[in-house]
């Protein structure tokens, strides 16, 4: 059973760009086929609360491989895209200042199949924001069905 929700996907305006991938550039270092992370939707400083999406493309460099004639994005992708979100957290909370270099991963669950095209929401709550260590706790979503859970743990380098 999934646990519940950190931020309903029901709730969030899609719309209300808190961030571009201009902006997220600014704090994360990922280019090109690697940036993982479009928009920053939703980011509440009080609870540390959090949210954004990528969109999943048919033509995405990796689905001609995994899996062919089915694509369907990589879990580990999914936790770079919940990554970055968090990095991007972390910075705009004010703990950043450094690159923010992936430091563990804890809880994974997948619960459904990414396939494309359809846009991955993830919602993350940070549970330890510190100048050596951060975590947050993520979800992901399709079309409002969690598809992954995982804990993030970042620490500045």
């Amino acid at each position: 059973m999934p646990p519940p929700v950190i931020l309903d996907p029901a709730g969030l305006d899609l719309d209300n760009v808190v961030a571009d991938q201009e902006e997220i550039m600014r704090f994360n270092p990922q280019r090109y086929e690697f940036l993982l992370l479009d928009r920053v939707v939703y980011f509440d400083d009080d609870s540390g609360i959090f949210a954004g999406y990528h969109d999943i493309k048919p033509d995405a460099w990796w689905t001609r491989a995994h899996i062919p004639d089915r694509p369907l994005f990589p879990g580990v992708l999914m936790i770079e895209s919940a990554a970055q979100l968090s990095s991007y957290a972390t910075h705009r909370a004010g703990y950043g200042g450094r690159f923010i270099g992936f430091a563990g991963v804890d809880a994974v669950k997948f619960r459904g199949a990414v396939v494309p095209p359809c846009r991955l929401l993830i919602v993350g709550r940070a549970t330890k924001l510190s100048a050596r260590r951060t975590e947050s706790v993520t979800q992901g979503f399709v079309d409002g069905t969690m598809v992954f859970e995982a804990q993030i743990t970042g620490m500045p380098i």
